[in-house]
């Protein structure tokens, strides 16, 4: 005779003291949530379909005019463009550089802390400070170009800023000093969480370092890599602050450096269009929007679908 299946355990529902408690700690996380980040956008997304001022009720509707105007744009275009090249090349010269860096950081050595410390300096600097700084050094007869004739180098003392051949990868350089100590910082923190025990029994069974960097290190890092990837890509698409100070609103555009951010300034506030503005707003939030599911949907699903578990 075939024994009767278990008996499940019933679930029991949320009582309102439960809901109320989750309500009171949630509550004001979401309001600041809708108040902060949905409300705006909303309110992004109905100022762009106007010819707006800035000041009064919109009252000139252009409808999909703004939008339009700005796909047609070869300002806009160059503007995306640099964006794109920006993800990219944060991606290749800040990850092979942070990812060396904590290698040897990793490993015990004297001044560690120091070194630690010297390199995540640079990104709790402020953008203001930074951008300031390098654009004063970077000019033509700026503290750069003195140190290179002073060593007979005036082959190199160039125009940093404002030669379009040059100026991306001045800032690219500027990027990867002010932000590759957060990578650092983030790759430090994921490996500690591999097991040292691996890196023991590697070596027990006769691997070299580097074998052991590769085989191991860096394939449990891997997820620590990814989220690092993400975000880099996320802030080079909304990168504003460092350009706009270092080029300013004109030059940044006739120098390659004119970000989507720095566009939607230029033409929206600047040129006293704020409905223009509002709509390339929506344009950088839906470009972002779309990478970031994108990139959720083919390179993090590995480790969202890790994260989840199903309830018993």
């Amino acid at each position: 005779m075939q024994a009767p299946p278990p008996l499940r355990p019933r679930r029991r529902g949320i009582g309102w003291a439960q809901r109320a408690e989750i309500a009171l700690l949630s509550g004001p996380a979401i309001l600041m949530f809708l108040g902060f980040v949905i409300f705006p956008v909303v309110m992004a997304g109905y100022y762009g379909f106007y010819k707006w001022k800035g000041y009064g009720p919109p009252t000139h509707f252009v409808g999909l005019d703004n939008y339009k105007t700005i796909l047609q744009d070869s300002s806009f275009h160059a503007a995306l463009w640099h964006n794109g090249a920006i993800a990219v090349l944060s991606l290749v010269m800040q990850g092979p550089i942070a990812l060396g860096l904590t290698l040897l950081l990793n490993r015990k050595m004297r001044g560690q802390s120091i070194i630690r410390v010297l390199i995540f300096v640079p990104f709790v600097i402020a953008e203001v400070i930074v951008g300031t700084a390098w654009s004063l050094m970077l000019q033509s007869n700026g503290a750069v170009n003195d140190v290179l004739r002073s060593i007979g180098l005036d082959w190199l003392a160039v125009d940093w800023l404002s030669n379009p051949k040059i100026a991306l990868w001045t800032l690219m350089l500027i990027l990867t000093w002010k932000y590759v100590g957060f990578a650092v910082i983030l790759f430090l923190a994921g490996m500690q969480n591999i097991p040292e025990e691996l890196s023991e029994a590697a070596a027990v069974d006769g691997a070299s370092y580097w074998q052991t960097q590769r085989r191991i290190t860096l394939p449990l890092l891997a997820p620590t890599i990814r989220i690092w990837g993400f975000l880099s890509i996320i802030g080079a698409l909304q990168l504003f602050d460092l350009v706009y100070i270092i080029w300013g609103q004109y030059v940044a555009s006739t120098a390659g450096t004119s970000t989507m951010a720095t566009y939607m300034v230029t033409e929206g506030r600047n040129a006293g269009n704020y409905g223009y503005g509002n709509a390339v707003a929506v344009v950088l939030f839906t470009i972002s929007l779309i990478i970031a599911l994108i990139y959720q949907r083919f390179v993090l699903r590995r480790d969202t679908e890790g994260a989840l578990t199903e309830g018993a």
